[in-house]
């Protein structure tokens, strides 16, 4: 018997999981509200240098002050790192005759004055993380994302041996614990530390929310459960920017997206433990009391499956003992599944994440790039819902991917003038980009069986936060060449979504639960092919027909 079968024993998709997955939408919406934190945390108002001896300039209005003490750039806007060391008074007579003797030029020497329309208080204007220190600003993201891939590794392997929700409470605890401590940072340094253990944290809900509410569902709905999920990920992107628009100082903005960390802690005590995981590790007792709940909600009084029967599944699968990360390269097929989902996740956060910290350039505000960038991740989800169905995982992974990576470099070739038309072409890209990040979560838990699918998911999940740690500091390239970050972000997406058409079809194939599964698939149900060939006397040694079951 497989463990679908008895999901349908226990009703199938009833009430049950409903609530399951009702809860874990709760930390799926906090997610994005710190992973993409940065570009309101640590965002850079305008700026000038601090001039000395302001009040000598009583006469003058502000404009000329700036006019005789702040160099012009190219483009007539002031210099932003450098100043004059002697006040140039004859520019106010010709402000056009820029002086031509660089000597005079300097760094600013006594801070910086910065506008505080917009933002009342940012990391940047806290700690002058500008002009030279500017790659210390673009560096926190970098910290952040060093610690959700340390994170990615360490829940991957400690969930798979000590569980889904244990792992998962830990980590809501620990992601309110550091989060309020980063709100009370008191120096940079103890913010990047903070910021960095914050990202080991939430790389547990990460990792394990999907997964959990996956492993209680049956075939029909793993699409709509993938889906659901990924739509409140959304929803927490639309939040996010109401919250910074609201919250402009930066310690109670990460007070306020920290907070909500509480509320998913005390709901998670409505949530059972996987039972895939208790019977892959032998704990049928509990399993079979979560069973029990769970067709009791369902209205499946009629539920007989005895403990002895899941301790037979557990032996027959042989699906006990201990797997580590060096498992998914142990075989072949998982060794190319591995290597090819791990360059395919690196693609998707790599674009995605460049694209969703590039929130200037489009004619909109900073909070309506945001908001408008969560809107449209919405329909981007509705059609991947009925693509992934139709066309299966394998075409969608790869040409939402290589789209995405097409509007990237559509966007470099588009003058700066046309900014109606970048803005569509960048909200067509951001949502290819988060097409491509729903399927590859939806597609990832899909192709790794059950006694590895967390320490495949941790791997993957690595390989996407290394990704998401590289993302932010590509935008120092321009400083090299004004369009290699976007040509950076376009090349990644489309060589990582090509090698996605190297994976396995998933469509309408049960969750392997044993390697064997994947390595050697049962001639009657192939867990790999992108069609399930069914004979029509093929049956469960229950007698329930298999093309029933993969309907």
């Amino acid at each position: 018997m497989k463990f679908e079968d008895l999901l349908l024993e226990t009703g199938g998709f009833g009430r049950f999981q409903i609530l399951i997955l009702a809860i874990l939408c709760l930390p799926r919406i906090n997610l994005p509200m710190h992973f993409l934190l940065h570009n309101f945390l640590a965002a850079t108002p305008s700026h000038h240098c601090a001039i000395p001896h302001q009040e000598a300039f009583v006469n003058l209005t502000m404009e000329e002050v700036l006019l005789i003490s702040i160099p012009r750039k190219p483009d007539g806007t002031f210099s932003s790192c450098e100043m004059f060391s002697q006040p140039q008074f004859h520019l106010l007579l010709n402000s056009s005759l820029q002086p031509e003797n660089k000597s005079i030029i300097q760094h600013c020497q006594h801070g910086w004055v910065y506008d505080h329309s917009q933002f009342t208080s940012t990391i940047s204007t806290q700690w002058d993380l500008v002009c030279e220190q500017r790659g210390l600003n673009q560096a926190t993201a970098t910290f952040f994302f060093i610690g959700v891939t340390m994170g990615a590794m360490v829940f991957g392997y400690l969930s798979d041996r000590f569980g889904r929700k244990t792992m998962l409470q830990l980590s809501l605890v620990c992601s309110l614990a550091l989060g309020m401590l980063s709100a009370a940072s008191v120096s940079y340094t103890m913010l990047a530390v903070t910021r960095t253990l914050t990202g080991v944290a939430l790389s547990g809900l990460s990792l394990i929310v999907l997964p959990l509410g996956m492993e209680w569902v049956d075939v029909r709905h793993r699409t709509f459960t993938g889906i659901l999920s990924s739509i409140f990920w959304s929803i927490g992107n639309m939040l996010l920017a109401l919250a910074a628009y609201l919250v402009r100082e930066w310690h109670w903005l990460l007070v306020a997206v920290t907070a909500p960390c509480l509320l998913s802690i005390v709901c998670l005590w409505w949530v059972p433990e996987s039972a895939r995981w208790l019977i892959a590790k032998g704990k049928v007792k509990q399993a079979h009391r979560h069973l029990l709940r769970c067709a009791r909600m369902n209205g499946r009084k009629d539920f007989a499956v005895s403990p002895e029967a899941l301790t037979r599944m557990a032996t027959d699968k042989n699906m006990g003992g201990n797997y580590s990360y060096i498992s998914l390269f142990r075989t072949p097929v998982l060794r190319k599944i591995s290597l090819c989902s791990g360059v395919v996740w690196f693609g998707v956060a790599f674009s995605y994440y460049g694209m969703s910290m590039s929130l200037t350039g489009f004619g909109l505000s900073i909070y309506l790039s945001q908001f408008v960038f969560g809107v449209i991740e919405i329909p981007a989800k509705m059609v991947m819902y009925v693509l992934v169905n139709r066309i299966g995982r394998r075409q969608s992974q790869a040409w939402t991917l290589i789209l995405a990576g097409v509007c990237i470099g559509a966007n470099i070739v588009i003058p700066k003038p046309f900014s109606s038309l970048r803005s569509v072409v960048a909200i067509m890209g951001k949502g290819f980009s988060e097409a491509a990040f729903t399927t590859v979560f939806l597609y990832t838990s899909e192709l790794y069986p059950t006694i590895l699918r967390q320490n495949g998911m941790g791997y993957t999940s690595f390989m996407a936060r290394l990704g998401g740690a590289l993302a932010p500091l590509v935008f120092l390239l321009d400083e090299v060449w004004r369009s290699l970050p976007e040509v950076t972000y376009c090349a990644v997406a489309v060589c990582s979504g090509a090698v996605a058409f190297l994976l396995p079809e998933t469509l309408n194939v049960r969750l392997p639960e044993g390697i064997e599964d994947v390595e050697k698939p049962h001639p009657e149900v192939n867990f790999f092919n992108s069609r399930v060939k069914v004979p029509p006397e093929a049956s469960t040694p229950e007698g329930v027909p298999l093309q029933a079951l993969l309907k």
